[in-house]
């Protein structure tokens, strides 16, 4: 069997596998965030936090309770850092500086989990279990909770939703933070995160709370390794589109990744609950056929990605790649080129940033995808929850511009998108794109940070623009040859993180608000058809030109030139 046809029977075996659980873990999740009652384990939870579960948010109320839970996450694991070093079970690693302390609490807070740090050799099992993994599952819940609560400003008013308590949601209310979130860890994360974990220890994954110990070297030496709860985060860390790595070399680690399998397993992980939430959406709105459209767009847009890659990183491009059949060099071997290549696309793609290859050794125009898929707003399917939002928000927009060329009022899902709705929804899209442009180009201008460069050139500037692009999209992938542990990088980059993941959610809860307050309109024979293929089309289409009006002169500076040269 030929590399090509393997990674092709590969990107087969995932998408009939996710085609399988689309429809039965869809339709749970709806369920979940419209359950009548509350599970014993979550009224304990509930008394412990002081909250009320069956009192009704407005959109403001909702975002209160997202950032006082986040700003107290960040609180808190910036503290365990600081004291690492008089903690137990810290294999006598030293506290983390506070630089670096301050980036990866906001990273993991964010559900970015970028890391200027090697795992191994900077976290003990504390700071790993009882701060990293714990925001793993919380930080995905949050995404999640936000993006219901965009699906309910659509389905409001209507006499079946109803909150998290049972009762029935009125105008402008759009359920509860609090149940939204201890629901979506207890009855959606735990589950798949125990279930994956228990695969992935079959597979060989490992799973300890061993000290540090040295191993021998093949060609003679030793290395020091120590262990951990390896499976357990890694199978929320792909779940929960989180992506930090117990070790360094994340998702191509042995003790992360250690089989074919398991390899594939961990990407299936990573788009199973982006992709079902589709189905979720369409199932609260009351229409499963508008879910099928979002799905299609987001699956379109991913395979086009997956294939265009294959394509950039097979091709043969002198003897040394004819040799290895394509670009080999950064990728694992028990891997191959379509393994890592559908890694690559799947995790940039989604907020995701676990990675089983060196990105910076990809080809030029592979590195350009990578890029290129962040760049789209992680919306193919996403992040757990923002990438829901995010393509929820890019139909808006579709929807308005179709609206423009025939000169009528746009409306979608019943809900007319006026002047309130599109400035919301431009607000969105333009704070990502400003976060990266602007952090991007003080850092090539001023003359410190350009020294973190590995690279000089239109590779160099690819690092730096990737960093910025990884950060404020919130998805926490390296291109790698950056040395980021420094105070610009780990200062900047926890401010786009925090300002790219935040800021959009102000405008999705504001919008969420807005929409739920209308009355649905009824559909007249002038109304879009936004569950068709020439819908999907659309917004396909209208993804692509945004971002390229955005981004081209960026990716021209970079990617390309370096391709194309």
């Amino acid at each position: 069997m030929g590399p090509i046809t393997a990674g092709v029977l590969q990107l087969l075996a995932l998408t009939g596998a996710l085609a399988l659980v689309h429809i039965p873990l869809g339709t749970y999740m709806a369920r979940v965030y419209s359950s009548k009652r509350h599970l014993r384990v979550e009224k304990w939870i509930y008394k412990g936090i002081g909250a009320n579960p069956d009192a009704h948010m407005t959109w403001t109320a909702y975002l209160r309770g997202v950032l006082a839970f986040s700003v107290i996450g960040v609180l808190f694991l910036y503290g365990l850092q600081r004291l690492q070093g008089v903690l137990p079970g810290s294999l006598d690693f030293d506290a983390i500086d506070p630089d670096q302390a301050f980036n990866t609490a906001v990273s993991f807070v964010t559900n970015t989990n970028w890391q200027s740090y090697y795992g191994e050799q900077a976290m003990g099992h504390v700071v790993q279990t009882a701060g990293l993994a714990v925001q793993n599952f919380v930080s995905a819940a949050v995404g999640m909770a936000v993006a219901v609560t965009l699906v309910r400003g659509f389905a409001l008013p209507h006499s079946r939703l109803r909150s998290s308590g049972g009762t029935p949601i009125r105008s402008g209310e759009l359920g509860n933070f609090w149940a939204d979130l201890v629901r979506g860890v207890v009855r959606i994360l735990v589950p798949l995160a125990l279930v994956a974990a228990i695969v992935l220890v079959a597979c060989g994954v490992i799973q300890n709370f061993s000290g540090i110990h040295e191993v021998g070297q093949f060609m003679g030496g030793s290395q020091e390794w120590n262990g951990g709860a390896v499976a357990s985060q890694e199978a929320i860390k792909e779940i929960g589109t989180n992506g930090g790595g117990y070790f360094n070399a994340n998702s191509a680690h042995p003790f992360e990744n250690p089989t074919p399998f398991s390899h594939l397993f961990e990407i299936f992980l990573i788009l199973v609950i982006p992709f079902s939430l589709t189905r979720t959406f369409g199932v609260m709105v009351g229409s499963v056929k508008q879910g099928h459209a979002i799905l299609a767009t987001m699956g379109t847009i991913w395979l086009g990605l997956v294939s265009l890659m294959m394509w950039t990183e097979f091709s043969h491009h002198g003897p040394a790649f004819e040799l290895a059949n394509g670009a080999m060099e950064g990728k694992e071997v028990r891997f191959g080129i379509g393994g890592s290549s559908i890694f690559a696309v799947s995790t940039t793609l989604t907020s995701t940033g676990a990675v089983d290859s060196f990105h910076s050794s990809f080809t030029g125009l592979g590195g350009g995808i990578t890029l290129l898929g962040m760049m789209l707003g992680e919306i193919a399917p996403g992040g757990v929850g923002s990438g829901l939002y995010g393509m929820l928000i890019m139909a808006i927009i579709a929807v308005f511009i179709a609206g423009l060329t025939v000169g009528r009022t746009p409306e979608y899902l019943g809900k007319k998108i006026g002047t309130r709705e599109i400035k919301l929804a431009a607000l969105y899209i333009l704070v990502t794109p400003a976060l990266v442009l602007i952090f991007t180009a003080f850092a090539m201008a001023l003359p410190t940070p350009p020294n973190s460069m590995t690279n000089s050139g239109a590779h160099g500037f690819s690092e730096i623009l990737y960093a910025y692009t990884s950060a404020s999209n919130n998805n926490g992938s390296a291109f790698a040859g950056l040395n980021a542990d420094t105070r610009w990088f780990n200062s900047t980059l926890g401010l786009a993180m925090l300002f790219g993941r935040f800021v959009p959610m102000v405008f999705v809860l504001a919008l969420a608000g807005s929409l739920a307050r209308q009355t649905p309109v009824p559909v007249t024979a002038g109304t879009l058809r936004t569950e068709k293929p020439l819908f999907t089309g659309l917004l396909v289409g209208a993804i692509l030109i945004i971002t390229g009006l955005t981004y081209f002169p960026a990716l021209a500076l970079g990617p390309l030139a370096e391709g194309l040269a």
